[in-house]
């Protein structure tokens, strides 16, 4: 039996979401953790992580949670090979896993809701400033995506060549991010055109936060 702990808005979950679905992985079961309710505080998930962050997934070996989306991805590439999310060579690997690490080490985790919520409570930062926080790293992290993809040789159709890998799961989840902080993405022409590519794909259009149960018609 698999499980996946899932919100609408979490921008790693979608990342899992999107593997799941080039998998063809469907979870049995999909337990619902409301980030604007407060559910990953309750004791309920703090048995699951107690890092209170989102996703969580048990596969069907049992055993302990598996969270952090990207290592929950790299289990899956490499429990289910097919298709393939990172390149057969040490240095294409290295370069995939760098993009992504860039998005998901260097700029979502300054955004998530406990850091939100530090900046908040702790800090007395109201809404607006809280807001241009995030919108600045997420700002930042483009800028830096599209110097690297535009730039580098390796990039093609998608982030590295011509198929689909980790770094484009996480390209789309920034972009996703952008759109909810009202991010103009036209500065980054090439990032533009990978997330453009990879949402015609179905796996990547149907695990959109905002075709997930609970997510407004809009964010």
């Amino acid at each position: 039996m698999t499980t996946l702990y899932s919100f609408w808005r979490s921008l790693a979950t979608y990342r899992v979401r999107v593997a799941l679905a080039l998998k063809g992985v469907v979870p049995d079961e999909i337990v619902t953790v409301d980030l604007t309710r407060g559910d990953q505080h309750g004791d309920a998930f703090d048995a699951v992580n107690p890092m209170h962050a989102l996703p969580a997934f048990v596969d069907d070996g049992g055993g302990a949670p598996l969270v952090q989306s990207l290592a929950i991805i790299e289990y899956l590439d490499e429990t289910r090979p097919e298709p393939p999310l990172l390149p057969p060579d040490p240095r294409g690997r290295a370069r995939v896993r760098s993009l992504a690490l860039m998005i998901a080490a260097d700029s979502h985790p300054l955004m998530v809701p406990r850091v939100r919520e530090y900046l908040e409570r702790e800090l007395g930062l109201p809404e607006p400033a809280r807001t241009e926080w995030c919108r600045h790293w997420i700002r930042t992290a483009l800028a830096a995506l599209e110097r690297r993809l535009a730039g580098e040789p390796e990039t093609g159709r998608f982030c590295h060549g011509d198929t689909v890998s980790l770094a484009d799961i996480c390209l789309v989840s920034q972009v996703a991010g952008a759109g909810f902080f009202e991010v103009d993405t036209v500065a980054f022409p090439t990032v533009r055109r990978i997330a453009e590519t990879c949402s015609a794909i179905e796996a990547f259009a149907s695990a959109h936060p905002l075709r997930q149960p609970g997510a407004p018609t809009a964010a």
